[in-house]
């Protein structure tokens, strides 16, 4: 009997994304079934440092059903998460699993309907293969794989998504701010420019869940400053596979230990049909 170190069952096979998007798809359901649990009283509410940067014990407990998922069925994966940073199994295999566990924090604190579990997996060379949001207040998931289309589960209702109507009149931009009063006052002052060409603006509170909404066609396009990985990996991906025009950092290192400073510290990422590509420059 051997007793080297252990080796990745899948070495040299990769995955096929059908089977990595079935296991993004349990493991946000894991973490949605956890917030499904809502309770005021045991919010146990702290914050992280940025005022209103808000963490809850719901937080905590959905990020660990998301990984334990995950773990179970791909113990060679590196996860990156949230709350618990990037985790490197002994044996690494190149893919990398990028959760939020609960983006929408404050809308969840608040009992707003905008929140939800975010998953996605990007291969050896930072390519993202799948991506599921599930927002269990609002009865939806959002999923896609590379190569096969974005699509929302509702009521037992399958849709795929095509992303916004293009030309329509009344365009809607959605977009967030900063918790960091300095960078919130430039991007207030910016906020005029930006929305030339559209006729209204939405800050609904959740990244992940601006995206999917770009995809499905209820926003026109979508930008934010200053994103974390976690919140756009699984979004972005829908809103790409539905047809929109997307600008994220790319994946540099994936197994040095989670995202660059590049990707940590991204300026913008972007949402829309291709017609609103220019409107929001890195």
């Amino acid at each position: 009997m051997s007793s080297g170190p252990a080796t990745p069952p899948d070495a040299g096979a990769a995955p096929g994304t059908a089977v990595l998007l079935q296991l993004a798809q349990a493991a946000a359901a894991a973490g949605a079934a956890v917030l499904a649990g809502r309770d005021a009283a045991g919010l146990d509410v702290s914050n992280k440092g940025d005022s209103g940067d808000w963490v809850t014990a719901f937080d905590l407990a959905a990020e660990t059903a998301v990984r334990d998922v995950i773990t179970a069925a791909r113990p060679f994966d590196t996860i990156t998460g949230e709350e618990g940073g990037t985790v490197l199994p002994a044996s690494p295999n190149g893919y990398r699993w990028s959760i939020d566990p609960l983006d929408g924090t404050t809308n969840f604190i608040r009992n707003i309907v905008y929140y939800g579990t975010s998953v996605a997996v990007a291969d050896p060379d930072g390519v993202w293969l799948a991506g599921v949001v599930n927002a269990p207040a609002l009865g939806r998931t959002y999923f896609a794989s590379r190569g096969h289309g974005a699509w929302c589960q509702e009521k037992g209702r399958l849709t795929q998504l095509v992303g916004p109507v293009p030309g329509r009149t009344g365009q809607i931009l959605a977009t967030g701010f900063s918790y960091d009063p300095a960078v919130r006052a430039e991007q207030a002052a910016g906020l005029a420019s930006v929305m030339e060409g559209f006729a209204d603006v939405r800050r609904l509170g959740s990244a992940a869940l601006d995206l999917c909404l770009v995809a499905d066609g209820t926003h026109d396009a979508y930008g934010e400053r200053g994103l974390n990985e976690h919140d756009f990996a699984a979004g972005t991906l829908i809103a790409e596979e539905a047809g929109c025009w997307v600008r994220r950092p790319r994946l540099t290192s994936p197994l040095a230990g989670g995202p660059s400073d590049d990707e940590r510290l991204a300026a913008w990422t972007c949402a829309g049909t291709l017609e609103l590509s220019g409107k929001f420059p890195l």
